[in-house]
């Protein structure tokens, strides 16, 4: 499987959520979401988010890069531009890679000291 591309080029995450509020220390337990985005390819994946809102346009496209045959755990958290992710707003994502990977999706929500994590796959997309 050297050099085999596996997973989709389109993938989307119907719920997201980023609490405002964080217990224990940081930057560990910072409530966050994450995207693990898996390149198995020989090429760099160039990666492009579009959030989505309940009471508002679109933003995006964040973009990030994979290297070959490498994974990226990206904090939702961290992205900037075009405009930081909003806390405490529901929102949606659809990401697009140039080459096939995998994306799965975390989420740590500490802000009580009986914190949760859920990790779950994002939904293929076929474009």
């Amino acid at each position: 499987m050297n050099g085999t591309s596996v997973g989709c080029t389109g993938w989307a995450i119907a719920e997201g959520y980023i609490p405002n509020q964080s217990h224990g220390p940081e930057p560990q337990m910072t409530s966050h979401e994450t995207a693990c985005l898996l390149n198995t390819s020989s090429s760099e994946a160039r990666v492009k988010i579009t959030l989505f809102f309940s009471d508002r346009e679109p933003v995006g496209p964040y973009e990030v890069r994979v290297p070959p045959r490498r994974t990226r755990h990206l904090r939702f958290n961290e992205l900037e531009e075009p405009e930081p992710v909003p806390r405490d707003t529901d929102y949606a994502s659809l990401i697009e890679s140039d080459v096939p990977i995998v994306v799965q999706h975390t989420r740590l929500d500490s802000r009580q000291s009986e914190l949760a994590l859920l990790s779950t796959m994002a939904f293929p997309v076929e474009s």
